[in-house]
């Protein structure tokens, strides 16, 4: 994998750049739709490519693993043969569940003990197998393993969380250095940066995840209940001291005010499953706001969705028309709604970039930070 970074914003400590991966190259900043169950919901592969202009998608270990196992994605030749998507891929190790499934699992020095959520079989993750499951998998980027801790966490438990996730990074990056993957190109690994809303183990855990040397980072722990102002606040420190020449991923986040916010702080990439999630609920992103499509005053408008245009289906659904399905409870429903909010992101994540490399990004920031926060 390669990085470079080609323009950066004069008001701010934004950038745009590119990561070259075998599977394609990614323009940054970037966002990545979640794919969990090797799927972004009710959306095609070829409306990821064509209609929301996708460059990379996620997948997550701990679904995968559960099904459809690794021996299905490995006889189909890895995730992207299995699903069809033939861009970048990256798949996140399954702290995220670990932390989640916090009364169906147990976590020792080892590793972590684990229920599955399906059928109640037990499973044991540690450090060196959830390498060897990535490699499997065969995602582009694939991420350490590590505790994502709560919020509220006590101090004490994410010093002690923080050095358990640095001492299993190492044994990440040493297994993963030992082995290759299995479908003939690059695998990159990306540590996590931890410590919760402490800033002195976010100092300190970003200092030890940059002497890894890694192709690119990620920051970990923060959009799980923790007040915005806190995220940023973290980010920012933890920006201040990954190197700058590497990608910066802010993982799990978030809202488009979170991402453009972030953005301006040096983060690179992001995810969320909120644009999929909102939609499948009927809550619409559109550049004048939020809007939520099952509210009687979008009974009688025939308008399309975003008068500013993000996403094809605006041309040919109008707010009315997705009103009618998502109270009819159509299946059509979740799938215009997602694609238009997931165009939404890539849209918003691309003028953003061309803000950037014109340098004006800080102050047309700040301009639509005020525009999608209005609830319409």
């Amino acid at each position: 994998m390669k990085f470079s970074i080609s323009h950066k914003d004069k008001g701010s400590k934004a950038r745009a750049g590119e990561i070259v991966t075998d599977h394609g190259t990614i323009q940054t900043p970037i966002f990545m739709p979640v794919g969990t169950a090797g799927t972004v919901k009710a959306v095609h592969q070829r409306e990821l490519k064509d209609d929301i202009k996708a460059q990379i998608i996620l997948g997550n270990t701990y679904h995968l693993y559960l099904r459809p196992g690794l021996e299905t994605i490995e006889m189909a030749g890895g995730l992207h043969k299995f699903n069809g998507w033939d861009k970048p891929l990256l798949t996140d190790s399954g702290g995220y569940q670990v932390y989640s499934l916090a009364n169906q699992r147990k976590l020792t020095e080892e590793g972590a003990k684990f229920t599955s959520h399906i059928d109640g079989s037990k499973h044991f993750f540690t450090p060196e197998n959830v390498m060897d499951i990535q490699r499997t998998i065969g995602a582009d980027i694939i991420m350490a393993f590590d505790e994502c801790t709560p919020y509220p966490c006590e101090y004490e438990y994410a010093r002690k969380s923080l050095d358990m996730t640095h001492r299993w990074l190492k044994r990440c990056c040493t297994q993963f250095d030992k082995t290759e993957g299995k479908y003939g190109y690059s695998q990159t690994l990306f540590p996590i940066v931890q410590g919760s809303v402490y800033k002195d183990l976010r100092e300190k855990s970003a200092e030890f995840i940059a002497n890894q040397n890694r192709e690119g980072n990620a920051i970990g722990g923060l959009s799980v209940g923790e007040p915005a102002e806190d995220m940023y606040a973290m980010t920012e420190v933890v920006c201040n001291i990954l190197p700058a020449d590497k990608p910066r991923y802010l993982m799990g986040v978030g809202t488009p005010v979170n991402i453009l916010e972030s953005i301006a702080l040096g983060i690179d990439m992001f995810d969320c499953v909120m644009p999929t999630r909102n939609a499948r609920h009927g809550l619409l992103y559109t550049q004048n706001g939020i809007m939520n499509i099952k509210n009687e005053r979008w009974k009688n408008d025939f308008s399309v969705l975003d008068e500013n245009g993000t996403s094809y289906v605006d041309k040919a659904y109008t707010k009315a028309y997705l009103r009618h399905l998502v109270h009819s409870q159509e299946l059509l429903a979740a799938q215009i709604a997602s694609i238009h909010n997931l165009a939404f992101y890539l849209w918003l994540v691309g003028a953003a970039r061309e803000q950037i490399m014109a340098g004006t990004f800080y102050e047309w920031k700040n301009k639509m930070v005020k525009q999608l926060s209005v609830r319409l």
